[in-house]
């Protein structure tokens, strides 16, 4: 079990250290977590599974749950949909992120334990550890392509992503 931490634009877990992207407004505190406010919670989030594009040579996680991502596969952002912050398929006929994207940033996924337990409509959605573009996150944890490669096999069960 591995307790990642995200401190000051750097994730550590372990004898790892990488740079790192945080929302687009800064961190905030979970109880003031709000859908599109663009900020990232702070919290210990439990890392509950991988989702990974099957045309990007990814090498699934052996200690973690994961599945395929289809081009079809959305999460829902929309706190009138029964299932807000869940996984969906397209179309949908309430507001859900695509999942499977032409710019790389979810070619890995890492599904955050936020607001999901049961999920809170509009206290935030789709909270994620992925790869990083060019720009700060909606609120996701994002590092570059070569650091969740090299990562993607470490996590396991039972692993958390403390957000400082």
């Amino acid at each position: 079990m591995t307790s990642w931490r995200v401190e000051d634009g750097v994730l550590h877990g372990g004898r790892w250290s990488v740079p790192c992207t945080i929302g687009r407004n800064g961190l905030c505190d979970a109880a003031d977590k709000r859908e599109g406010d663009g900020c990232t919670p702070r919290g210990i989030w439990p890392i509950r599974a991988a989702l990974l594009r099957p045309d990007h040579g990814l090498v699934p996680p052996s200690g973690l749950p994961w599945r395929w991502l289809r081009p079809q596969d959305g999460w829902s952002d929309d706190p009138r949909d029964p299932a807000y912050n869940r996984p969906v398929r397209h179309p949908h006929p309430f507001s859900a992120e695509a999942m499977w994207r032409s710019d790389g940033l979810y070619d890995v996924v890492i599904v955050l334990g936020h607001n999901d337990h049961p999920p809170v409509p509009g206290d935030g959605s789709a909270i994620f550890f992925h790869m990083r573009g060019d720009a700060p996150t909606e609120g996701c944890v994002a590092i570059a392509d070569a650091d969740m490669r090299a990562i993607l096999s470490r996590l396991a069960v039972g692993d958390s992503l403390a957000i400082r």
